[in-house]
């Protein structure tokens, strides 16, 4: 334990990322102090949201990675020296340790959990995954038995738990993928009613036949040609929870929004939400998650890459759609 591996981002990309961007670094292992502890990751989550942390929008929900800084991301890891009165050496934790293999933290934003939890299941489900599908669908959407929701990037971390609270809690649930494998995944697998293949369905037919009653809440994750058609199917007070917009991260142009004629003909509720806000709010939103995971309503599946450098080409597989579940990066 001598060299710490760091990847640092060393430019701004321009569309999808490229390996270009970072640098692989070996630096000594950093000491700690009184009220800190050391950690090692073993295992790292690659999201979407990193290619906005990457770029250089200083107006966007939490600052950009600075240049030459270690490139920002959450994981999993485990306390291996302590000075801190909260963590013990053996502690499982979890928290935004980075691109690296070892980190010094003084608590903040860092989690301990069940030790006897798989670390791919900890990512996938009670980690950014479910807490941000929890904020967004229970807390914003407010989801109601019987009414019809439609998620986008159904098969993704997110997607796919959106899809499974919401048939915990007796909606009709549709959702919008990218393949044949992620649509037999989230209907035969995942319990979803229907799934729209957006690269191969006629889109406004297959929605009109998976939604005869309209939608109520739509779940937004990726954008793409299929959010007007959903957008125009929206029931009278529907509710759009706006998470993500993957379609658009790596494209020179946004996409133009639906016009907004349809917001007042229908009285809808379009909110946007990012999980920095709603960190401290951390052991509340698994409060009402956990029982979901106990009752076994809801499952995973993970992509688990070999290495922290393979997090340097793994990213695009998120803009490409290549991943088979959760992205994990297992050092």
């Amino acid at each position: 334990m001598t060299q710490n591996t760091q990847i640092k981002l060393i430019a701004r990309p321009q569309g999808a990322p490229t390996a270009e961007l970072f640098q692989v670094e070996q630096n000594p292992v950093p000491r700690i102090s009184a009220g800190e502890f050391l950690i090692r990751q073993t295992h790292m989550s690659l999201d979407p949201a990193m290619l906005g942390w990457m770029s250089d929008d200083r107006e966007s929900y939490i600052p950009p990675v600075e240049l030459g800084d270690v490139m920002r991301s959450s994981g999993y890891a485990e306390v291996i020296e302590s000075q801190h009165p909260d963590f013990a050496v053996g502690d499982k934790v979890t928290g935004m340790f980075g691109w690296q293999e070892y980190a010094v933290s003084q608590g903040q934003g860092v989690n301990k959990v069940d030790p006897s939890l798989p670390a791919d299941m900890v990512l996938s489900v009670l980690a950014l995954p479910g807490l941000t599908a929890t904020q967004g669908l229970l807390r914003v959407g407010q989801p109601k038995s019987g009414e019809t929701l439609i998620v986008t990037g159904a098969a993704g971390s997110v997607g796919s738990i959106v899809g499974q609270l919401a048939k915990a809690e007796g909606l009709r649930v549709i959702g919008v993928v990218g393949s044949e494998d992620k649509a037999d995944w989230i209907v035969n697998t995942l319990g979803f009613d229907g799934a729209i293949n957006y690269k191969t369905d006629n889109l406004a037919e297959k929605l009109a036949e998976l939604t005869p009653n309209g939608i109520d809440l739509f779940f937004e994750n990726t954008g793409g040609p299929i959010q007007q058609h959903i957008y125009q199917r929206m029931n009278a007070h529907g509710r759009i929870i706006v998470c993500g917009m993957i379609a658009d991260y790596t494209a020179a142009t946004p996409a133009p929004g639906p016009n907004w004629m349809n917001i007042i003909k229908k009285r809808l509720m379009i909110q946007g939400f990012t999980m920095p806000d709603h960190f401290h709010e951390v052991p509340q939103l698994l409060e009402l998650l956990v029982p979901y995971v106990q009752k076994g309503q809801i499952q995973y599946r993970s992509h688990t890459l070999k290495g922290l450098t393979s997090a340097v080409g793994g990213l695009n597989l998120l803009f490409t759609g290549g991943n088979q579940g959760k992205l994990i990066v297992e050092l």
